[in-house]
């Protein structure tokens, strides 16, 4: 799989024009969906579920990159890949049994990703990271768009990334927060692979220039 990718996130989209703008993201350079599920207890916020991942399904024509910021995301992992997850993400800290949600989800055909809190340190992934296909590396605490990037993040890129090659995994590394024109390319540079963009993408007058001006 190709990396410097672009993964927009459609929590910022204009959900009254939903298939409009998911039309725009097929018709761009955008690599990935990015799909941001939350419950209100994992993090303070609540966005959406099945019946707006049916109408992703029903339009994406890209990979549907799913991350579930919710507790006991086991329960639900079943449902989003047969609502069109091609990638299902879960947090380190939502997770009990975090090998066998990894396994789970891709025996059920879909990539498996985990994904650590600004706060959690990249020593938690040791005995996971030969396992997973992507580390989702959270550079705003989850919840809420629009956050500033935290820069500590670099670092953890780099140490998720020497991990990486110790492990001799072939895990990407994706970040997700404060992405804009001014970092992106700072942010391919230190080793990641994949880059969740919201507000950067769908405030601007051409999201899909801002996606090309991203890759670059």
């Amino acid at each position: 799989m190709k990396t410097k990718l672009i993964a927009p996130s459609l929590l910022s989209a204009d959900f009254g024009n939903l298939q409009r703008d998911i039309e725009m993201l097929n018709n761009s350079q955008a690599d990935w969906l990015h799909v941001d599920v939350m419950d209100g207890r994992f993090v303070p916020n609540i966005s959406f579920g099945f019946p707006v991942m049916k109408t992703i399904q029903q339009h994406a024509q890209k990979f549907v990159d799913v991350h579930l910021m919710i507790v006991e995301p086991e329960k639900y992992v079943e449902e989003f890949i047969q609502h069109g997850a091609d990638l299902v993400s879960v947090h380190y800290e939502a997770c009990t049994h975090l090998h066998r949600t990894i396994k789970l989800i891709q025996d059920l055909g879909a990539k498996a990703g985990v994904v650590l809190n600004p706060s959690t340190p990249v020593l938690m992934l040791e005995d996971i990271i030969a396992d997973v296909d992507l580390v989702l590396l959270m550079s705003v605490n989850p919840g809420f768009g629009g956050q500033k990037f935290i820069e500590n993040t670099y670092k953890k890129i780099a140490e998720t990334k020497d991990m990486i090659l110790s492990n001799n995994s072939t895990a990407l590394i994706e970040v997700d927060g404060g992405v804009n024109l001014d970092n992106a390319a700072k942010l391919f540079d230190a080793g990641a692979d994949v880059l969740v963009a919201g507000n950067a993408v769908f405030s601007t007058e051409n999201p899909a220039k801002t996606i090309e001006l991203l890759k670059i």
